[in-house]
């Protein structure tokens, strides 16, 4: 009732010039002696016209609280769909919610229909409800990376509450679970390295997204495509002949495909790829896409071997010496790596195994880590592509096939 509400705004000082944050701080008192809908309508009213609190800092001070059995909510964005909600267990989890709702909606430029429609519960049984969101990426009011959102989070001395609600939004502005789980967990890694406490680390774990994570990743990683190679392209023998090339004599079609396995390049870089102190440039991304230094990581770890070697290549293509793989309808390249029943994109995965080999992983997500390094994808890009799932059969020369070792990995394109 308007009393009560009057009260607690009184008590602690409450104005409509205070943030969501300092506002949610309150948001328990109010919902523990406003014990049903009609008290809580009466507040309602009293926090708009008595007060003058915005609609949004009224929802969240007196967040609605409909009752009902749990309901699977997904959110439908062109082929992927992310279950993302089920009805909240308690009163935190549902101011949570509510802070993560504005955050969605301020942040990640999701409307507040969309919002609502994804958050809310119903009375009449366990249902599911498919949520529309645009394919365009939205409009943030401030963009912000993984590392920068860490930062943030120390800097300004999140709550608990308000660290779990950042980061529930996070994973939920994703394209699906999947991308939404490798979000919080570069999140997680980002803290871990800023020294970040326990609770605050663990405060970035959902079940439902991890639990939905692992069902498309089981879901994709049958569906995932094989590559096998015969001795030819096993790491021992194309590190024997890269370290035995003679860069004073022409290169031939074998000396191509083992630089491409050893730079994971795609036939449409390799006259466009450049090998920097700062860094490799010159890869393929994005139209629009700045073209941003990306860290050198390879099966070769001498930097200036390798780049002696891609210079040997462009200048045999540029002086006429040997075609270009990358121009459109190329099939000579094709027609030679089919005697190995391998094609051009397979040795860019191959490559990028023995990046992790020759470096040395440690774990598995040092190896993803190195993988994805040598493929140069953006480490600012946390959406995990898993229709693109392939696995190589890792095994060293002389060994059978069935003494193979799967690697599973992703890429960009």
């Amino acid at each position: 009732m308007s009393a009560i509400a009057t009260k607690i705004v009184e008590k602690y000082n409450l104005t409509p010039k205070m943030s969501v944050v300092e506002l949610s701080q309150h948001t328990s008192e109010f919902l523990e002696n406003l014990t049903d809908d009609r008290k809580r309508n009466q507040a309602r009213r009293r926090l708009r016209g008595g007060f003058k609190f915005s609609n949004e800092q009224v929802s969240i001070l007196i967040p609605n609280q409909r009752g009902g059995k749990n309901k699977t909510i997904n959110i439908v964005e062109g082929n992927c769909r992310i279950v993302i909600a089920s009805s909240p267990k308690n009163l935190e989890e549902e101011i949570i919610r509510e802070i993560t709702k504005r955050i969605l909606q301020n942040r990640y430029g999701i409307s507040g229909t969309q919002v609502d429609d994804l958050f809310s519960t119903q009375k009449d049984g366990s249902r599911d409800v498919n949520v529309a969101i645009s394919n365009k990426p939205s409009k943030r009011l401030k963009e912000e990376t993984i590392g920068e959102m860490a930062q943030r989070f120390l800097q300004e001395k999140l709550s608990i509450r308000d660290v779990r609600a950042e980061a529930y939004a996070l994973a939920l502005s994703a394209s699906n679970a999947n991308a939404g789980s490798s979000r919080l967990s570069r999140l997680r890694r980002e803290l871990k390295t800023l020294g970040a406490s326990f609770q605050i680390i663990e405060a970035t774990k959902f079940s439902d997204i991890t639990e939905e994570a692992n069902k498309i990743q089981s879901d994709n990683l049958k569906k995932a495509k094989t590559i096998d190679y015969p001795d030819e392209f096993t790491l021992e023998s194309v590190k024997e002949r890269l370290d035995a090339y003679d860069l004073k004599t022409p290169p031939n079609y074998q000396a191509l495909a083992d630089v491409m396995v050893m730079l994971c390049i795609r036939p449409a870089e390799l006259t466009t790829l450049h090998i920097r102190d700062t860094g490799v440039t010159g890869y393929a991304k994005n139209r629009g896409q700045p073209d941003i230094p990306r860290k050198f990581r390879s099966m070769e770890k001498n930097q200036e071997r390798a780049k002696e070697l891609l210079t040997w290549i462009q200048n045999a293509i540029s002086s006429g010496r040997m075609g270009d793989p990358g121009k459109p309808g190329t099939k000579w390249f094709n027609r030679f790596l089919k005697d190995f029943d391998l094609i051009p994109k397979h040795l860019r995965k191959i490559g990028a195994v023995y990046a992790v080999v020759t470096n040395g992983a440690k774990h598995m997500a040092d190896a993803y880590t190195i993988a994805g390094e040598a493929l140069r994808h953006n480490p600012d890009n946390f959406t995990s592509p898993v229709q693109n799932y392939v696995v190589v059969n890792y095994r060293k020369k002389n060994q059978s096939p069935e003494q193979a070792r799967p690697f599973y990995l992703y890429d960009e394109n």
